[in-house]
């Protein structure tokens, strides 16, 4: 008997934790927390799944977004869809986002993800559907952002003939930044005299020129080799009472870099110090590119390793072109060092970039290296992202046991975009205000000195101007 009571006591014992066990798992899950836009921010700048991504956007505290927050989160999310080919889906989630009374930082916020997703026409669509609803006189944020995703998008021809047409049928006043982008147009196209005829038209206004704007024509200048007409504009651009930034000084030090002169480039640096302009990340890394054109690696390396010390944090641009001089110049190590940097700080390089890195590992019988680093981006990207090197692997004899490759539309310099400005480089260019995404100086094709193609579908989004 005491047997038979202890055995029903064993089962009953069971049979309560039976039911707490199915009690848990059968009940309803407590609904995930609400992310905080900087939060989701970075959660996004580092996922490349797109459904994981509007998973993410979703989960956003609308509490906590303004229309900065906006603008960055869902322009991520937006893009992830695209390069993912779901153009349909990224229009749909854009669309989603426009309020029935939208307010113009709102609607100027999406307006600019539209461009993020290489969707500019029908940016202007949202436009023209949204613009009845927007308080009575339109100003010209909303019109500067549209305009602006037709640069981004390089679709420069569009913008003289949507300035024009659109500041007349809805009463539109353009401010300095609109001219900006006017003039950032003309000269992505060459159209140096048309640039110089918005200048007059400003001062015919009563709108002064600024810095931005003679940033943007001296940069037109040297990229068109017309070294003296640049220095022209330097002196033109003094004597208006435009002072010099950081943009500015970049674009003289980028003129310089690339010829390989890092002696002219300190020069310029010291007439930024004398200004009261500091040298950010972008200076440093032309002074590399001047270094390495010149056969200075040692000092290249020793700038590279400094970088923190100096306040400068390396972004993308930087350990894309450290590793393709150090391993054009057989520093496997040094490049391979730098790599892993980038990886561990999120910030992969471009696919030309590590597919030329890997061809030069292999050239120089690093070939376990060069498969080591296919696995290493691999991890960084989905399944259905892996197809960019397929032919790349067959032709260098590599095997691959799921015919998997690295990806080419997404391994591309994820932007460490932040809140503060850095107008000249390409990665800042994809998130930051309208004026300044049209106004700085790209490094990624800053020795591009042919005038860019137009575009002519809506694709992905090329990475900042030329």
């Amino acid at each position: 008997m005491a047997a038979l009571a202890s055995l029903l006591r064993r089962r009953s014992r069971r049979d309560d934790v039976l039911l707490r066990t199915l009690c848990a798992t059968t009940a309803t899950p407590a609904a995930a927390p609400a992310l905080s836009a900087s939060a989701a921010k970075t959660r996004l700048r580092r996922e490349y799944d797109a459904d994981r991504s509007i998973s993410l956007l979703e989960a956003i505290d609308t509490t906590s977004l303004s229309a900065g927050s906006t603008r960055h989160a869902l322009s991520l999310a937006a893009r992830r869809l695209s390069r993912a080919g779901r153009h349909a889906d990224a229009e749909k989630l854009l669309s989603s986002h426009i309020q029935a009374s939208p307010t113009e930082p709102h609607l100027s916020a999406v307006l600019c993800s539209y461009a993020s997703a290489g969707l500019p026409e029908k940016a202007l669509d949202a436009f023209r559907s949204a613009a009845p609803s927007l308080p009575s006189p339109i100003s010209s944020m909303p019109f500067n952002a549209l305009l602006s995703g037709f640069v981004r998008c390089r679709r420069h021809r569009r913008v003289p003939v949507l300035f024009e047409e659109l500041s007349k049928e809805f009463s539109i006043t353009p401010n300095a930044a609109s001219y900006a982008i006017l003039v950032k147009a003309h000269c992505m196209v060459r159209h140096d005299a048309k640039a110089h005829e918005v200048l007059a038209r400003m001062r015919e206004e009563g709108i002064p020129p600024t810095t931005t704007i003679y940033t943007t024509m001296i940069d037109s200048m040297y990229k068109q080799k017309k070294n003296e007409e640049a220095k022209a504009l330097w002196e033109q651009m003094l004597e208006s009472g435009c002072k010099p930034d950081q943009a500015s000084y970049n674009v003289r030090v980028m003129n310089h870099g690339l010829n390989g002169k890092p002696d002219d480039v300190l020069q310029v640096m010291k007439e930024m110090e004398a200004d009261g302009v500091e040298p950010d990340t972008i200076t440093y890394n032309f002074l590399m590119t001047a270094y390495c054109k010149a056969g200075k690696m040692e000092d290249a390396k020793a700038l590279y390793r400094s970088l923190g010390d100096k306040g400068c944090p390396a972004n993308a641009a930087t350990y894309k072109h450290m590793m393709a001089y150090l391993s054009a110049h057989g520093d496997f190590d040094a490049a391979l060092e730098i790599f892993r940097e980038s990886i561990s700080k999120h910030k992969v390089p471009d696919f030309k970039t590590m597919k030329g890195f890997v061809e030069e590992l292999t050239k120089g019988g690093r070939v376990a290296e060069a498969k080591q680093v296919i696995s290493e981006v691999k991890k960084k990207f989905p399944d259905n992202m892996l197809s960019g090197w397929k032919e790349l692997e067959k032709e260098l004899g590599f095997c691959s046991d799921n015919g998997d490759a690295i990806p080419q539309a997404e391994c591309a310099a994820e932007e460490a975009v932040s809140e503060a400005e850095e107008p000249a480089t390409a990665e800042a260019l994809e998130l930051e205000d309208s004026a300044a995404e049209e106004t700085g100086v790209s490094e990624e094709s800053a020795a591009d000195g042919t005038p860019a193609p137009e575009t002519s579908s809506d694709e992905e989004v090329p990475r900042g101007p030329a």
